[in-house]
């Protein structure tokens, strides 16, 4: 009898959304690795022990999704450089000592998918909004890439002053102050990294911000227009973007971790994903 496949999971709430388990499949067929991957939903209260329950009885990796990734930056036993650095991990890795190895992959996935797609942040005047975990993951890999300016806007501005005081180089403040940076030039390129979307709503923000030549970048993905490429296309937005995509190429840097293989994600950008 062959061996009980591997077991891996994307953990968040809410999760039903996820398509991770279908891209990790696709995955693992490619490259002949003999696993599973399910979806866990844990409440904030439930995440600490669902995890070391799930690893406890052999798992042996986990996806972390909102809105738990700066706690297990907490739960892991050991941080790679980018999580210590963003001081939030979306990847747990089991290791054959047992302890946890905390990983954050998101920001290789948005830098890789924006390369992709052809979207410039060298010298770009460049807005995140949103200052949580997935903020945290992808604010090392936007700053080396040398951007005119990076500044983090969220509801509560302190959130965002943390992140400047963490991150050289970021400006950050709330949304209402956001006004006064634009002046007569909107960003170059935007950021959505909230969990507005998953209550189909998006951020309070002032008029300007965006013109027509901004890009707008929606970490959120869905099978239609998420709320905010549909507000971004409002403000008379050309291009705007979901990150279907960049889901795609962080779930190959966790792949890669977990295996050892790094899977060609190629196919997957060019499929429908249920």
């Amino acid at each position: 009898m062959s061996a009980p496949p591997d077991r891996y999971a994307v953990i968040g709430h809410p999760i039903a959304h996820s398509r991770s388990p279908r891209i990790h499949a696709a995955f693992a067929a490619a490259t002949g690795q003999h696993l599973e991957y399910g979806r866990i939903d844990a409440a904030p209260e439930a995440f600490e022990g669902i995890v070391h329950d799930f690893f406890d009885n052999g798992g042996r990796g986990l996806n972390i999704t909102l809105p738990h990734k700066e706690t297990a930056a907490r739960l892991a036993d050991r941080l790679t450089t980018r999580a210590r650095l963003a001081g939030a991990v979306n990847t747990l890795a089991r290791q054959a000592d047992g302890t946890l190895l905390g990983d954050n992959t998101d920001g290789a996935g948005l830098m890789a998918d924006l390369a992709r797609l052809g979207i410039a942040v060298q010298g770009a005047r460049l807005l995140v909004l949103g200052a949580g975990g997935a903020t945290r993951g992808i604010l090392g890999p936007l700053l080396e890439a040398q951007p005119a300016t990076l500044v983090v806007a969220n509801r509560t501005a302190a959130r965002a002053a943390e992140l400047a005081a963490a991150f050289a180089g970021v400006h950050g403040c709330g949304y209402d102050a956001l006004a006064s940076l634009v002046a007569a030039d909107p960003f170059d390129v935007v950021i959505h990294a909230t969990s507005l979307g998953l209550q189909g709503e998006v951020p309070l923000l002032p008029p300007g911000i965006v013109g027509p030549a901004s890009v707008a970048y929606d970490l959120g993905y869905g099978p239609d227009d998420t709320p905010f490429v549909r507000w971004a296309r409002a403000q008379g937005v050309t291009r705007a973007e979901q990150g279907l995509g960049m889901l795609i190429e962080q779930a190959a840097e966790s792949f890669f971790l977990w295996r050892g293989v790094r899977p060609d994600t190629a196919p997957l950008h060019r499929t429908e994903l249920p």
